[in-house]
């Protein structure tokens, strides 16, 4: 790849990445606009999937709202994302969670990993 785009890619990294898996917990606080108003807006849910490298890296987060699956994904050093806090550690043993979506209630749970 070409020297200018990788020194422009990585300006646009973000410093302060937090360390999670798929499988954890996760809360994700969110930038939205609506007009011309800002606000904050927290999505809570499970890590199904994580891809990609350098600034294209996304993360798919997904909850059930109502009893409607809803899954979000967002990029990962995306100025949009202000901060992803952990809420508890999965134990799973894939990369990705694709089995999670045919499941509902208490069997699309992931257990917790205890440390």
């Amino acid at each position: 790849m070409n020297d200018i785009i990788k020194n422009i890619e990585a300006e646009q990294l973000k410093a302060d990445v937090p360390q999670f898996n798929v499988g954890d917990t996760v809360r994700v606080h969110a930038l939205i606009k609506e007009g011309n108003r800002e606000r904050i807006q927290v999505f809570e849910g499970t890590v199904l999937k994580k891809q990609g490298g350098s600034t294209r890296a996304t993360f798919t987060v997904r909850k059930s709202s109502n009893g409607v699956g809803v899954e979000k994904t967002w990029p990962l050093h995306s100025p949009h994302v202000k901060s992803v806090e952990v809420i508890r550690h999965g134990k799973v043993r894939r990369a990705k969670l694709n089995y999670l979506r045919d499941r509902v209630g208490k069997a699309a749970k992931v257990k917790e990993r205890i440390k």
